[in-house]
């Protein structure tokens, strides 16, 4: 027997039937070790030595892996193709060979880049060493992540109180993020004016043309840059005769986008379906492990984490028989076309993202699809298939007109363009950043009418329009993951994890698909810019993702790199250490002089407070983070909330006093609109016992009146007996926004307003819904049934299969025992479930008729192990990237 080790139990059941009964295929579940999240897991002064720390669970799988390879003949390590995958092979044969297992035994390391028959068996006739080179870089880059993360964090902590991390990656991340937000706060909006001609051919047609120049000079864009000159211009061109001056039609030929890599699948899915980097991934994760189709379970994508454009030649020959047959020979072209990335530090180790076959056209795979995965793979197939395709053929036409007025001259042209050929385009389109400007002044679309040189042409009106400059657009995820490839900062594998960094930290928040920086992610950024300048630099970052590839590569050896980093790292740490609080508040200051300063309409100094009118404004540290107060404390007491959305509005909305808005008739106590460290709330009486409610996103305290604080403060708000349970369905706003409540469960409702005025019918639709989407029981209540074994043979009592939060597990009475990892819910006989019971009572001391009281206990048997020596293994070509349990999110 052989065994053969994979990451995924999803994937083990559908490889092991590809492999046979000689094999017997095992999940790792991701990584077996990591270093645990505590100081002194990774050692400077010891050669950089690295303490693992392997988890319960994870012990458990690797006891099991151990008894297989014992009476087995051979180990295939099958992690995934990447560098955490050849990191989590690393890692298993280690422990394995500490186990004292291996015995002389062959070890192997197979790699697939998609879960088919062919794919598993190629590679496993095609096995390999463990890659030395790419798990150097994988500690390389643990270790940098880990020094990083765990010695810069505590002078944040120390420093700037409310600030919750630091990363290697995700500070540049977010640096660009409040960059931008920094730029769009120091934009002058300048006014500019466009002027256009309606203008009509002697065949009755019109069509229009713009002033491109006048009295011999060529216009730049925004060079008319009043309303008096553009006055001037318009009575020019009133008075003109036209003429057609030139007509001329180009062809132009565009060609195809390669195939999705994952940076450019997480910015088309978000542009085009809406989805985050993690939903996409997520998705594109389930379609590459395998869909049951048919009962089969088959992969239908390849590996989703790679950098690389190009297609196997196999792939390039399915997806050129499918464009004929879907197409015709007409949009096949005469060669096939081969690509290469221009990414920055790009590997080019995989292929493409792609499907693993063309003939699987969505429409034939969809009833085994839900919704997200069918026009993910849509999406995929149809940027594979047309990066194959033919190119369009579009003809280019642009005319130049004269127009002459008592001998003042001026130039206008009409641009239009037409497809001849529709060429890939008939397959897939790429489409436009919301905000993303053409290069191309011209660059217009629809057919122009005929027009013919010489030829006369009347006036029919002069337009002219007044615009003005707007700042850069803020980023989106998929316009930041895309700045981040071009810089060549992070890694595919990383985008989508870091971007869920910057949001559950905090500090960036997401408002109509577009990244707002919060304030607290500001003062992390200037903080960092201001006293680890180096760190957060755009080159230095992508200098060292490119030492890192070049570890992966043999060509550095990465403990040289660590020592480099650690040496200046470890320095400026030092030195940080030594700051005083005023020295951070006066660069804070100075820095984010917009955000805490923001110019007053009166045109007075923004430092001075407004209440006292003596006292200079500036940052204070709070126990919570960031404020504004004045110097003068405490006889003056103005704070002030450090807003997001540059301070203006927080100093407008400021409630030095709390405002009275009425008495509530129940209690009798007085509302009253108060201002606090963070926000504007509604309070109810006096004291400790006082009732506070802060006011929802996107309300203002202008707007705030009494039948609205009442509302707020009377939350939550019963709506009615559900007609099933019997139980109050009730609606409130709660940390994660509004929310309805009924038996202990949550469903999301779509916006604040939906808390005061949704009904009764209404809300348990909304409440059948998610617990549709749980699988069945709300949360915090008992999951629906899976499978139903009958009654208990001793102590009565149904038993079932359920699927709860950590996965399916059998129910007798108040017995739950968790199914072994593996385990198929629906295949558990009765026999094994009544084993597993009777194994948890007797644990518990439970009869299944009442759960007995437990202590909380430490979770035991974790084992730390250093790192000192590598299993042997020789060095091959490297297989570029990352997956896993926990992939790094740097």
């Amino acid at each position: 027997m052989n065994v053969v080790v994979v990451e995924s139990p999803a994937k083990a059941k559908t490889i092991n039937k590809y492999l046979g009964p000689g094999y017997k295929v095992l999940a790792s579940f991701g990584h077996v070790r990591d270093l645990p999240a505590k100081d002194g897991s990774v050692l400077p002064d010891q050669d950089f030595e690295m303490l693992w720390e392997v988890d319960g669970a994870s012990q458990k799988r690797m006891k099991d892996i151990a008894d297989a390879v014992k009476s087995s003949d051979s180990l295939f390590l099958a992690t995934d193709p990447d560098r955490e995958g050849e990191a989590i092979s690393w890692h298993v044969l280690d422990l394995l060979n500490k186990k004292r297992v291996i015995n002389g035994k062959p070890v192997k390391r197979v790699v697939f880049n998609a879960i088919t028959k062919k794919a598993v068996l190629d590679a496993m006739a095609d096995p390999r060493d463990i890659d030395v080179p790419l798990v150097d870089a994988y500690l390389a880059r643990r270790a940098l992540d880990y020094l990083v993360g765990f010695n810069l964090s505590p002078v944040l902590w120390r420093k700037l109180p409310g600030a919750r991390s630091a990363g290697r990656v995700q500070s540049v991340a977010l640096r660009l993020v409040c960059d931008r937000e920094s730029e769009i706060e120091r934009f002058i909006s300048e006014e500019y004016w466009n002027l256009s001609a309606i203008l009509k051919t002697p065949r009755g047609d019109e069509f229009e043309a713009r002033l491109v120049n006048a009295d011999g000079k060529r216009l730049q864009p925004r060079s008319i840059g009043n309303g008096e000159e553009a006055g001037k211009l318009k009575a020019l061109l009133e008075g003109a005769a036209y003429v057609v001056d030139s007509v001329e039609a180009k062809p132009v030929k565009r060609n195809p986008s390669p195939p999705f890599t994952t940076s450019t699948l997480q910015q088309a899915a978000s542009s085009k379906l809406g989805f985050s980097a993690s939903r996409t991934m997520q998705v594109a994760q389930k379609l590459y492990e395998g869909v049951d189709i048919g009962g089969e379970t088959v992969g239908l994508i390849t590996y989703m984490r790679t950098d690389g454009v190009q297609m196997a030649p196999e792939a390039i020959e399915a997806a050129r028989t499918a464009i004929a047959d879907q197409f015709g020979n007409r949009y096949l072209p005469e060669k096939a076309r081969f690509y290469s990335t221009k990414a920055k530090n790009a590997q080019e180790a995989h292929e493409a993202i792609r499907p693993t076959d063309f003939d699987r056209v969505p429409d034939r795979v969809r009833k085994f699809l839900d919704a997200d995965q069918l026009r993910l793979y849509d999406l995929i197939w149809k940027r594979g298939i047309a990066s194959q395709m033919a190119s369009a053929e579009i003809e280019r036409t642009t005319v130049e007109i004269l127009a002459d007025n008592a001998g003042q001259k001026a130039g206008l042209r009409a641009v239009g363009s037409v497809i001849r050929f529709d060429g890939f385009i008939a397959a897939y389109t790429d489409q436009k950043e919301d905000g993303e400007q053409s290069d191309d002044a011209d660059d217009e679309d629809g057919r122009l009418p005929e027009i013919n040189a010489r030829e006369n042409l009347a006036k029919q009106k002069i337009n002219s329009t007044q615009h003005f400059t707007e700042p850069p657009p803020r980023y989106s995820e998929a316009s930041l993951i895309k700045k981040m490839e071009e810089l060549g900062i992070g890694r595919p594998s990383t985008y989508a994890a870091t971007l869920a960094t910057l949001r559950d930290r905090d500090y960036v928040t997401i408002d109509k698909r577009k990244l707002l920086p919060q304030a607290k992610g500001r003062l992390v950024t200037a903080f960092l810019e201001s006293f680890f300048t180096k760190y957060v630099e755009y080159d230095f970052t992508a200098d060292l993702e490119e030492k890192l590839d070049r570890i992966s590569a043999g060509e550095l050896n990465w403990k040289d790199v660590l020592r480099d980093f650690w040496r200046d790292f470890f320095a400026q740490i030092e030195d940080t250490k030594e700051l005083r609080v005023t020295n951070v508040l006066d660069a804070l200051n100075e820095t984010l002089a917009p955000l805490v300063f923001p110019k007053r309409e009166d045109g007075s100094d923004p430092r001075i407070c407004q209440v006292c009118g003596t006292g200079n404004l500036s940052l204070k540290l709070g126990k919570y983070g960031a404020f504004v107060g004045c110097s003068n404390y405490p006889e003056c007491n103005y704070t002030r909330q450090l807003s997001s959305e540059g301070g203006a509005e927080a100093e407008s909305n400021g409630l030095n006093e709390p405002k009275a808005l009425g008495t509530d008739p129940v209690t009798g106590e007085e509302l009253t609109l108060r201002s606090g460290r963070f926000g504007p709330y509604i309070q109810r009486g006096d004291g400790k016992d006082a009732k506070r409610a802060s006011l929802p996103k996107g309300w203002k305290p202008e707007d705030i009146d009494y039948e609205k604080a009442m509302a707020l403060i009377s939350l939550p708000r019963d709506i009615g007996k559900h007609p099933e349970t019997g139980k109050m369905i009730s609606s409130g706003i709660g940390r994660y926004g509004p929310f309805l409540l009924h038996d202990g469960g949550y469903a999301n409702l779509e916006t604040v307003e939906d808390v005061f005025t949704v009904g009764l019918n209404r809300a348990v639709t909304l409440i059948a819904e998610k617990q549709s989407k749980a699988g069945g029981g709300a949360r915090g209540g008992t999951p629906a049934a899976l499978k139903d074994l009958g009654a208990h043979p001793d102590g009565g009592g149904s038993i079932t299969v359920r699927d709860g939060k950590y996965g399916p597990y059998v129910n007798w009475g108040k017995v739950n025992a968790t199914l072994p990892k593996g385990t198929d819910p629906q295949a558990i006989t009765v026999e094994e479930a009544l084993v597993l019971i009777a194994a948890k009572a007797g644990k518990s001391g439970s009869t299944g008729k009442k759960a007995p009281a437990r202590a909380k206990t430490a979770a035991a048997g974790a084992k730390a192990t250093k790192t000192t020596a590598k299993p042997k293994a020789a060095a091959k070509k490297p297989a570029a990237k990352t997956a896993a349990k926990k992939k790094s999110a740097e």
